[in-house]
């Protein structure tokens, strides 16, 4: 699989597809062929994938010990679309992966033609005490050794031998301390994104991600009903069906961000902010535009 030099990494990446460019990132622990393994067949008929492995995961190396926050991240995205040559794209995440393009969109929204955010949050509770108990280490290769071979395959051949649980531990550090991101931050993500939650979802409480969604200007709130955390694993199809019709409602915008033209009026700040129905009957039937 390609690697290619950006922001003094070696970045693994997997490109599948036709179209214009989606950049896909992972959530932590993970990487992106596998959480986005249910999407794959789909966007990749309306889109070139580029699917991403963050630093000290999968096959893109980087000690933690090095350093490790939320700012590399948004920094590593920005390097590899300049390395790529993509002027202008669409994005999604998912949870770490998600906090990654919501940074990104505050700081450079202009860089975005649409983006999806899925299960992640911009409040420091409850996500720190979950990430705490969940992502520890000793409880995992205590009560979960399935787990923690799976962490040993995954990072391990790139990573090393046990790469993997100082990983977890540096992120785990991270999300205790990040800085919050402000009212007038979100405000600066002016480009259609689609958030995506699961209404069971520990890491993220729904009342969150409405609050989340009212400080968007551009935003569309989907939640997942009888889904956890990680919402394109636990109902896919449904996943699949909120971004084909949010790809189609925003297809538009999209196309004079890419030209780097005003994009069609949406109406005042915030007034654009819509909640998709989960049902999705009258939009459904493709997973792509």
């Amino acid at each position: 699989m390609p690697h290619i030099r950006a922001n003094g990494l070696d970045v693994h990446y997997t490109t599948e597809g036709a179209g214009p460019p989606l950049i896909l990132l992972h959530g932590a622990t993970s990487t992106a062929v596998e959480d986005w393994a249910a999407q794959r067949p789909y966007f990749r008929q309306a889109f070139k994938l580029y699917l991403v492995d963050a630093r000290g995961h999968g096959g893109t190396r980087w000690d933690v010990d090095d350093g490790w926050n939320r700012d590399m991240l948004v920094d590593d995205l920005e390097a590899l679309a300049d390395a790529l040559g993509l002027a202008t794209f669409h994005a999604g995440g998912f949870s770490m992966g998600a906090m990654t393009v919501l940074m990104f969109a505050t700081r450079h929204p202009e860089r975005l033609r649409t983006a999806i955010v899925a299960g992640i949050d911009v409040m420091r509770e409850p996500r720190t005490k979950v990430a705490r108990r969940l992502m520890d280490p000793d409880r995992i290769e205590r009560e979960e050794p399935a787990w923690a071979a799976a962490l040993e395959r995954r990072h391990g051949p790139t990573q090393g031998p046990g790469a993997w649980k100082k990983l977890l531990r540096a992120i785990t550090a991270d999300v205790a301390t990040q800085p919050l991101m402000s009212p007038e931050e979100l405000r600066n993500a002016r480009l259609p994104i689609l958030l995506a939650y699961g209404d069971r979802d520990v890491f993220v409480p729904a009342d969150h991600a409405v609050a989340l969604h009212r400080q968007l200007p551009d935003s569309r709130l989907l939640i997942v009903p009888n889904s956890g955390h990680v919402v394109t694993v636990s109902q896919p199809q449904l996943f699949n069906d909120a971004a084909a019709a949010f790809w189609r409602q925003t297809e538009a915008a999209a196309k004079a961000r890419a030209e780097h033209r005003q994009p069609p009026d949406r109406g005042a700040a915030g007034e654009g902010a819509v909640v998709l129905d989960p049902r999705l009957t009258a939009e459904s039937g493709s997973a792509v535009p």
